[in-house]
């Protein structure tokens, strides 16, 4: 019965050992009310500053862009920011 439980250890340690590391998957797109990150291959195929201006007046807030990693894998990186004082117009959402 040793035998057989060790046999199994062995085996269950082989396939986990062969199995390929798996990163965490990032969508191309994705925020909060606070910002965001935009993957650089999507902002180099739509218009990013659009996309990121949408996603925070749906909170009400405006777009401040942050960073640019400019290689692929890199990030297009924003924060979503309250309307500044003074200014009594919302944040204008456009239609695509």
């Amino acid at each position: 019965m040793q035998r057989i439980g060790a046999a199994c250890l062995v085996a269950m340690c082989g396939l986990l050992s062969a199995a390929p590391a798996q990163a965490d998957w990032v969508p191309p797109f994705k925020g909060n009310d606070t910002g965001g990150i935009i993957a650089y291959s999507l902002a180099r195929q739509a218009d990013a500053r659009q996309l990121a201006v949408d996603h925070c007046a749906g909170y009400g807030k405006v777009v401040k862009f942050l960073a640019v990693q400019p290689y692929e894998g890199g990030y297009v990186s924003f924060a979503c920011r309250w309307v500044p004082y003074g200014t009594h117009a919302r944040p204008l959402r456009t239609l695509y």
